[in-house]
């Protein structure tokens, strides 16, 4: 049992009722009463504050760098026939399109802030690794980061393997886009590799 730890009662109690405070009486919270329940709580706090964030953030530049992929905005509705807004689209349907999705400040400006946000930054810490050898002394929490570190290379090959799979069609269709962004490690340097899980979200 955990219960009588104090401070982490006092932190939960904050989190729930001040920092969800709208939510801090839905029964789907966890007592963090048990060791159980404490391991599943920092194992979500974990993947949101890496993984996940790793996983929707890395890859928008790669994916959407190019906004006429992907416009943030439309302008206009789409033409009804008949009307003179109809027969541009036919005549000129690039003139049309480019009418219709962002225009071209808000398209620079977007573009800028996705290849910011997807960059990796010179002295990224990656998920199973530590910027400071000296964290512990304790052989029991070495070998478990061990451990750790072994299994993130078993997801990479897997990941891998999957995109040498050719039943994925998203992965090896005619794009040739493999699936990068759940990659533990990236290049050094930083960057934009679309690949590599920070130790912790930096936003």
């Amino acid at each position: 049992m955990i219960q009588q730890d104090p401070e982490l009662q006092s932190w939960w109690k904050e989190l729930k009722e001040e920092g969800h405070g709208d939510k801090k009486d839905e029964p789907w919270w966890p007592k963090m009463q048990t060791r159980e329940e404490l391991i599943e709580t920092c194992t979500i706090v974990i993947w949101v504050a890496s993984a996940l964030h790793a996983a929707t953030n890395f890859g928008q530049y790669p994916y959407a760098g190019y906004l006429p992929n992907r416009p943030t905005i439309s302008r206009r509705f789409m033409p009804e026939k008949g009307t003179p807004e109809y027969d541009e689209l036919e005549a000129n349907p690039d003139k049309a399109f480019l009418k219709t999705i962002t225009a071209k400040l808000q398209t620079l400006l977007g573009i800028s802030l996705i290849e910011i946000l997807s960059r990796h930054s010179s002295d990224e810490v990656y998920l199973g690794q530590r910027d400071t050898p000296e964290w512990t002394t304790d052989a029991t929490p070495l070998k478990a980061f061990e451990e750790f570190g072994k299994r993130l290379s078993e997801i990479e090959e897997k990941i891998i393997g999957m995109n040498n799979d050719k039943q994925w069609k998203n992965r090896v269709g005619p794009v040739k886009i493999p699936y990068t962004l759940l990659y533990p490690t990236s290049e050094g340097g930083g960057g934009i590799t679309g690949k590599g899980i920070p130790n912790s979200v930096a936003i």
